[in-house]
Parts: structure tokens; sequence; C-alpha cells
């Protein structure tokens, strides 16, 4: 009994003069020994001109910053709705290869959003990428020209 009372005393002792240090502490000025993670989408796309995409493969490469590839979803038109095609593997990696294809009439032409990637960043180097277009492809499975395009989404925290 009284080396339980002892070890109340001593509890509470302890968090009366320890607890006082602390409060007032918030997450913004409290020391943080975890690197900062960030999450972002990049939107990407391609210009196919007048002719219509059905088909497309790039290649995104990071090139600067600890990334994390933590999801891919399909673009804006019904055709690419859809999440693309990719390895599973390489969401782990500094390199992915995506593609998608679509056989229906109801194509997009011009500029459209084919997918987004959403990428967990850690730490406080601002990522870089590099994106590829490895072949985009009309109805009849012609290799068409197109320009792609990667734009950079809201960082989330």
């Amino acid at each position: 009994m009284k080396k339980s009372i002892i070890y109340l005393v001593a509890t509470i002792t302890a968090l009366n003069i320890f607890l006082p240090l602390f409060a007032g502490q918030t997450d913004e000025n409290m020391p943080s020994t975890s690197p900062k993670v960030h999450f972002k989408p990049i939107d990407i796309y391609i210009d196919s001109g007048d002719e219509q995409l059905a088909a497309y493969q790039f290649e995104l490469t990071t090139k600067a910053g600890q990334v994390k590839i933590v999801g891919v979803e399909g673009g804006q038109h019904t055709a690419f709705a859809g999440p693309p095609y990719y390895d599973p593997a390489a969401l782990q990696n500094d390199r992915i290869i995506i593609a998608a294809f679509n056989t229906s009439k109801d194509l997009p032409k011009s500029k459209t959003r084919v997918a987004t990637l959403h990428m967990q960043s850690t730490g406080d180097t601002e990522p870089q990428y590099e994106i590829k277009l490895i072949v985009a492809a009309n109805s009849n499975g012609k290799k068409i020209s197109g320009i792609i395009t990667l734009v950079n989404g809201e960082i989330r925290l």
C-alpha cells in the first residue's frame, strides 16, 4: 500500500514538473525528428492535334527529390477514364512506364488529360521529373505525333 502511494506521489510530481514545459507547444514549434511528407497530384496531358488518340505509352522518371508514386488514376475523357496500365512494382522506384488504349469510336482529339499520378515526396527538395512520350497511336493503330506535358497540382500535407 505504501509503495502504491509513493508511486502515485512520484507520478503526480513528475507530471507537475514536466507538463508545464510542454504547455503551449504546438506542432509548428515542437522539434521534429521526422522529415516533411507532402502529397501532390501530377496531371499528364497528351496533345494529339487533329488526330484521334486511341493509345499511348509514356515513361516518367524522377530526376530530383525523394518521391514515391502512391496512386495512378485515369484521365478526363471517357476513353481514358479508367486507370491506365502500369507495373505495380514500379510504384516504389524512380521510374514508371504507363500505357492505355481504347478501341471505341469516341476518342479524344487535341489536348486531353490522360492520367493523374499521385506522388508522395519526403524532405525539402522539390521533386523534378522527366516525361517522355514513347508512342501515341490512332484507332487504326497508326503511330501519330503527340506532345506530352506534365502539370503539377497543389501540394497536400
